[in-house]
C-alpha cells in the first residue's frame, strides 16, 4: 500500500464526507489501484447499499489520487480534474456495509488536458462495475 488516511487527502482534492476512497494501493502512469471499505454512514450509502453514483466517485477519485501521486512524485502541483464524460457505464453489484472494493483505472489515451481512463471496482475478484470515463484536467 503506498499511503491511506490523512496523506491520501494531499492527492485528492474531495474532503469529508465526499472522500470515497481510503487507501491508493498501486500507481504508476498508466495504472491506479486504490480501496474503500463501505460503511453505513458513507454519503453515498442508502436502502443498505453503496449507490451507483458513489461507484462512478470512487472511479473519479481512484483516477484523481493517481494524478495527484504522480505529481507529487515529481515534486509538480496537484492536478484539478473534472468528469467529462462517462461511457458505456455497467453496475453488476452494488457493494453493502463491510465490503471492502477494490478499484482499477487504466490509463488508456491522453489527448492534450483529456485522459481517457477505463475504471473497473471489483469485490474479492468479482466485477461490480465499471466504465470508461474523459476527464479534463485542468491545466496549472
Amino acid at each position: 500500500m503506498l499511503t491511506s488516511g490523512n496523506e491520501l487527502l494531499e492527492f485528492i482534492p474531495q474532503r469529508t464526507p465526499v472522500v470515497m476512497i481510503d487507501k491508493l494501493i498501486y500507481c504508476d502512469h498508466e495504472k491506479i489501484i486504490s480501496g474503500l471499505k463501505i460503511e453505513s454512514d458513507n454519503l453515498f450509502f442508502s436502502d443498505g447499499q453503496f449507490s451507483e453514483s458513489g461507484m462512478v466517485e470512487n472511479i473519479a477519485q481512484t483516477a484523481a489520487a493517481g494524478v495527484g501521486y504522480v505529481c507529487k512524485q515529481e515534486n509538480k502541483n496537484v492536478s484539478v480534474g473534472f468528469i467529462a464524460s462517462i461511457k458505456d457505464l455497467k453496475i453488476f453489484h452494488l457493494p453493502v456495509a463491510g465490503d471492502e472494493i477494490t478499484t482499477e483505472v487504466l490509463v488508456t489515451n491522453q489527448v492534450m488536458q483529456v485522459s481517457i481512463i477505463k475504471g473497473t471496482i471489483f469485490r474479492n475478484g468479482i466485477i461490480m462495475a465499471e466504465c470508461e470515463m474523459r476527464i479534463f484536467v485542468k491545466p496549472d
